[in-house]
């Protein structure tokens, strides 16, 4: 590729800046542009952030890559790379460590022997990040010419800049329909991991919410991260430098429930030999989250709504009142709703806090985002336990894929953490690249094929004509469910009582199944 087609394909990407392309395919504009001008079989686009390294595009680098973030410091190359303003190439038999080691696409050893180049991009000469090339063999780039690889490195350079001016004049704009994100927004969002439909349509719904005072109810199954979103929503905030005061509602013994939210005097009850100042007080211009909110005594709830609808808190012992201004963010694995209706829950308390409602998806319906997850996981196991490199076999990946997570991103990260202290001590040294297998992961097998059932054919898979242990289950459980259905009269709340399900969750699973209950009641 000359000087002048590099220039038409970068002028192509920055000419998309006004268009509704989201930022992640921009990266991956770059990355083809740059696999187009020069050959490699891999190649990434990784932005600095402090003195971490985060990759935002990749090719040829397994999925896990994305969801790491390689400190600098641990790292020479990457520290090699972004101290010199040339293009950095290094020998094959060079003794610092590759940061990708193991993280080839379809190669299972550590490369030995291989050609590696990365060069550092500056904006405003102050370092933004670094482009690297990887290719299996050695010599493969002997033939780049220098003028080029610089010409393409000021141009990539530029699109950058372009991009962050872009941005800046929308800000001061203020436009009512947001121009598409430029090539380097959103780099901030680093504690919600993954770019599946499911996670972009959460991160949608947050945008909209987060600049608002709106309280703000989320739900989601355990372990789905649910304190990482309110998290998110207050650091989006115009309230991001006040203090997020934390409540477990779960954990409060239920007589000092009302005294940790809205505090206590001296003497106001036995053992309370000095004041204390409430959560809510704590929370002073900032965002209270109150989390397990279905756990709350049903004879406090009247005293917390008092308190949302007035912004006046009373500590425990004391006539006067505290005006506070705080925002509510509360979340449930709970079906409010249905707690509503069982009077468990007072229906009041419900409709203040769900102002607006955020529904955080389970870890098996994101798809891919799986294996970001568990790059991410992996690489702070790598370093907590000072290992050189990890990663995952093609079969350990698939068997992240295929598994249902009922304990989503927590049952994720517990189970990387067991399986990589069973690599270390099974491997006995740290100097080079472990590679997690399935046996490893020692995923729970009953968990694979759900409500199970005697007389259940041995060989799912054949049965049902699936390919895959996913598509077998499916299958499985949507002749389950529909049989269910169609004894219990296409009662839902029944069905989901017979198959020891939470409602909320029966209706989760009958739309990622697909079933119309309608159709099963007409027999169809």
């Amino acid at each position: 590729m000359t000087v002048f087609s590099m220039a038409d394909s970068m002028i192509s990407v920055v000419s998309d800046l006004s268009s509704q392309m989201t930022p992640e395919t921009r990266f991956e504009r770059l990355l083809e542009a740059l696999l187009k001008a020069f050959p490699c079989d891999a190649a990434a686009l990784l932005r600095l952030n402090g003195s971490v390294l985060i990759p935002l595009a990749t090719r040829g680098l397994s999925d896990d890559t994305a969801g790491r973030a390689f400190q600098v410091e641990e790292h020479p190359r990457f520290a090699h790379i972004l101290m010199s303003r040339e293009p950095v190439r290094f020998a094959a038999d060079s003794e610092l460590p590759d940061p990708y080691d193991g993280l080839i696409d379809h190669v299972e050893e550590r490369l030995h022997v291989h050609d590696c180049m990365g060069v550092a991009l500056y904006i405003d000469e102050q370092p933004w990040g670094v482009l690297t090339l990887d290719a299996l063999e050695p010599c493969v780039f002997d033939g780049i010419e220098p003028l080029e690889l610089r010409a393409f490195v000021r141009l990539t350079e530029a699109s950058i800049r372009v991009s962050e001016l872009i941005q800046s004049l929308q800000k001061r704009c203020n436009l009512e329909h947001e121009v598409a994100q430029v090539l380097i927004a959103d780099l901030g969002r680093t504690d919600i991991i993954g770019d599946s439909p499911a996670i972009k349509a959460m991160l949608r719904e947050l945008d909209v919410v987060a600049a608002s005072d709106l309280s703000v109810l989320i739900t989601g199954e355990t372990g789905v991260g649910k304190e990482l979103v309110a998290r998110h929503l207050h650091a989006a905030s115009a309230r991001a430098d006040a203090p997020l005061v934390y409540v477990n509602c779960a954990a409060l013994p239920e007589n000092l429930v009302e005294s940790e939210l809205f505090g206590h005097t001296r003497g106001a009850f036995s053992g309370a030999a000095s004041s204390r100042t409430g959560k809510f007080e704590l929370a002073q211009g900032g965002t209270l989250f109150l989390d397990e909110i279905g756990e709350m005594p049903l004879a406090m709830q009247p005293k917390l709504l008092r308190a949302l609808q007035s912004g006046e808190v009373q500590r425990v012992g004391s006539d006067q009142f505290h005006q506070v201004d705080v925002r509510i963010i509360a979340a449930t694995n709970r079906d409010l709703a249905q707690e509503v209706a069982q009077g468990r829950f007072r229906a009041d308390l419900y409709h203040r806090l769900s102002v607006y409602p955020i529904q955080v998806p389970p870890l098996r319906e994101r798809g891919r985002d799986i294996l970001r997850l568990a790059g991410h996981f992996l690489e702070l196991n790598r370093r907590r336990l000072g290992l050189h490199a990890l990663r995952l076999d093609n079969g350990a990946r698939e068997a992240l894929l295929c598994y249902d997570w009922p304990g989503n991103v927590r049952e994720l990260e517990h189970l990387l953490s067991r399986a990589v202290l069973r690599l270390k001590a099974d491997a006995g040294g740290i100097g080079r690249v472990l590679s997690l297998t399935a046996d490893l992961l020692d995923l729970p097998q009953e968990r694979a094929i759900e409500m199970e059932s005697p007389g259940t054919d041995d060989n799912l898979a054949y049965a049902t004509g699936a390919r895959t242990l996913r598509e077998a289950t499916d299958a499985f459980q949507c002749n389950l469910v529909i049989d269910c259905l169609a004894r219990c009269g296409c009662n839902r709340a029944a069905a989901a009582r017979e198959l020891g399900l939470d409602p909320g969750n029966f209706n989760r699973l009958l739309k990622r199944l697909q079933i119309d209950v309608s159709e099963v009641k007409s027999g169809v």
